[in-house]
């Protein structure tokens, strides 16, 4: 009973829905950029939104925020140095509720505050078995005396 109270079984599952969180969270960033990347005119709407919210330097910030939201897309979707996709994923969405998003309220935050969560998730947990990150095996880094370890 206590094995079905608490779904034990469901931690068979959980790089499949590692990889699945990865995927839809990587794409969702990739798409979210893509515009622009592909076209200087979106580009250059971003770098006047930054400058309407008082962002230092938008000509710099712009491109920089972009190709960093694209290469952590990129990193979470192939599982390749996950751990610093998550912090820079958080690192940018939290300039992004501090800047932005706060004005918005909870509805306004909510979005990158997922983000935030979901980057601190990857960056201490890592990619999971379905990677690249496994292949190099960049996963086998020993936890903390104490910590949870889910059975493979």
């Amino acid at each position: 009973m206590r094995k079905f109270l608490f779904l034990n079984s469901a931690q068979r599952f959980g790089d499949f829905a590692l990889l699945l969180l990865r995927l839809f969270v990587g794409l969702f960033l990739i798409w979210g950029v893509w515009d622009n990347v592909t076209s200087a005119a979106r580009m250059q709407e971003f770098v006047e939104f930054l400058r309407k919210n008082e962002f230092p330097n938008p000509g710099i910030l712009a491109p920089l925020s972009v190709y960093v939201q694209l290469l952590v897309g990129l990193a979470f979707v192939f599982g390749l140095f996950t751990r610093w996709a998550g912090v820079l994923c958080a690192i940018n969405f939290v300039v992004a509720i501090a800047m932005v998003d706060r004005f918005g309220g909870m509805r306004g935050v909510f979005p990158s505050g997922a983000l935030v969560g979901i980057g601190l998730y990857l960056a201490t947990h890592g990619a999971g078995r379905f990677s690249l990150d496994a292949v190099l095996k960049a996963n086998d880094v020993p936890r903390a005396a104490g910590g949870v370890r889910l059975k493979k």
